[in-house]
């Protein structure tokens, strides 16, 4: 009964307002375009960073993992500066930032200015990739919020692949200038974003949380299927500001509440949550570490040393099978994209941590019998290798990378979400970091198929998790979304006046979840 209700609330009916959202949604995740380069970069440029600067293995590690570290700073610092300043001059911020960490990258002369360039990229990262899916998430219509959301993962994955376009095109040039280079020229992209991003318009729940009511009509006009969407949107944003839905006017004084609000913000998330506010931060906190812990940037970032291990030698067959691993992430992110709205997150969350389950299991016995035999070729251990690392890839691509940060950005309510947001980016990159900084260790310790068996025990850990605590939010509108996770009218996080549309789906989806 409940998917019966869904297709009103998914179908679009207003092409030229989602044509609007959309080039919104595009300007905001290219920002994620520098996460996805440095990785894409590194896992080709630390072949000769190593031999340029004669460094070891763990220095190495540390190197290509400690950006996720650092990312953490921008991250938190990302949810005051969205509140304070606006999202969309916040991503202006991000990109000015990497900007001068890839200054300074490419101009390193030793590995500790190299690291310090990585520290101030790694600012501007933690600010891309909490504030792209929270912009992108609050302009976007429920209709084609899943589509749109999901572009941050696509930004990701394209620049994955510019990275790794980079090295190959690069990786002629002398030793000490070829690295360099490809690390340096990820400073030209930040300047393109920073400058198109100042002609969009500014999230519309931000501009309610300040009071500007008549700005935040008009970006609501633009950006809903029609005007009673538009409206409705309207009052649902006001009653989750705090805002009576009889007090308008085109700026309006936003009531202040006893306590101060970042006190009070921290109160409902982590100090005193509802049952429903603490199953949310739960579902965030869960879907961002699984999706590094299962092993994504073991895969991506040292893609060439385990094509290595697979029997491939040269640097520049490495480099080309890399390649091809970017190639097959940005098309498979792709087709997620599109279906995202119409199959929903759920099937499509646990059929990709399913494939990712198998195709991990399949690289660690093709890794494990190479190793056995490290004198001999043997073809078919080979090409299981191979092919499962670009299924890995592809399954993960066409759900759990997407809708990671799809789900994180639409559960977590309107005066919480900047910080829900960035405690998952901030999760999200710690388990990453872990996961690139222990990788050639771990590997050393417990070979590199035990790794990825390992990875494929944590992956199952993950679909568990996925099947329990994760309902289904397509179709659902940003305000109404707390009721998927048990709240009541008496709850902190009670449905709002404006989102009586969604009740009756939701009522069904609570008895189906």
């Amino acid at each position: 009964m409940a998917s019966a209700a869904l297709p009103e609330a998914v179908e679009p009916k207003k092409k030229g307002n989602v044509r609007f959202a959309f080039a919104c949604a595009i300007l905001a995740s290219m920002t994620s375009i520098l996460l996805g380069y440095d990785i894409g970069v590194m896992s080709g440029a630390s072949l000769y960073i190593k031999k340029d600067l004669n460094i070891s293995d763990v220095k190495l590690e540390v190197l290509m993992g400690i950006l996720n570290v650092y990312s953490l700073i921008g991250s938190f610092a990302a949810g005051r500066t969205s509140d304070w300043i606006g999202r969309r001059y916040t991503i202006v911020f991000a990109a000015v930032i990497f900007f001068a960490g890839a200054f300074l990258m490419g101009f390193a002369v030793n590995y500790w200015m190299l690291m310090f360039g990585r520290f101030v990229a790694g600012i501007g990262v933690g600010y891309a990739l909490m504030i792209a899916p929270v912009y992108t998430a609050e302009v976007s219509p429920a209709s084609a919020r899943g589509f749109l959301t999901s572009f941050p993962e696509v930004f990701i994955n394209f620049g994955i692949l510019l990275g790794y376009v980079s090295n190959y095109a690069f990786s002629r040039l002398p030793l000490r200038l070829g690295w360099r280079v490809m690390l340096g020229i990820g400073a030209a992209p930040s300047v393109v974003l920073a400058l198109m991003v100042l002609g969009m318009p500014e999230s519309p729940r931000w501009l309610v949380m300040k009071g500007r009511l008549a700005d935040a009509k008009v970006v609501l006009g633009k950006t809903s299927d029609t005007p009673e969407e538009a409206a409705e949107r309207l009052a649902d944003i006001k009653a989750a500001a705090g805002i009576p839905a009889e007090l308008d006017g085109d700026v309006v004084t936003v009531p202040k509440t006893e306590n101060s609000e970042e006190a009070r913000v921290w109160k409902e998330l982590i100090l005193s949550p509802t049952p429903a506010m603490r199953r949310i931060l739960l579902s965030g906190l869960g879907i961002h570490f699984f999706q590094q812990a299962s092993g994504i940037d073991a895969v991506v970032l040292y893609s060439p040393r385990v094509f290595k291990s697979a029997g491939i030698t040269s640097d520049n067959k490495l480099l080309g099978t890399t390649c091809a691993v970017g190639v097959t992430k940005t098309l498979f992110i792709l087709v997620a994209t599109f279906l995202l709205d119409k199959v929903g997150r759920r099937p499509l969350l646990l059929s990709s941590v399913g494939g990712m389950i198998f195709s991990l299991v399949g690289l660690a016995m093709g890794l494990t019998v190479i190793g056995h035999y490290p004198d001999a070729k043997i073809p078919w251990a080979i090409g299981v290798a191979i092919a499962s690392t670009m299924a890995y890839v592809a399954f993960f691509s066409i759900g759990l990378g997407p809708i990671t940060w799809v789900y994180s950005s639409e559960i977590f309510p309107l005066q919480v979400r900047a910080l829900g947001c960035a405690l998952g980016v901030a999760t999200n990159r710690v388990t990453s970091g872990v996961i690139s900084m222990t990788f050639i260790s771990l590997s050393n310790a417990i070979t590199i198929g035990g790794a990825f068996f390992l990875y494929a025990g944590i992956a199952v850990l993950a679909w568990v998790f996925f099947f329990t605590f994760l309902p289904e939010t397509r179709g659902r509108t940003l305000e109404a979304m707390s009721q998927l996770f048990g709240a009541t009218d008496e709850d902190d996080l009670k449905p709002q006046d404006g989102a009586t549309k969604d009740k009756k789906q939701l009522e069904m989806a609570g008895a189906a979840n």
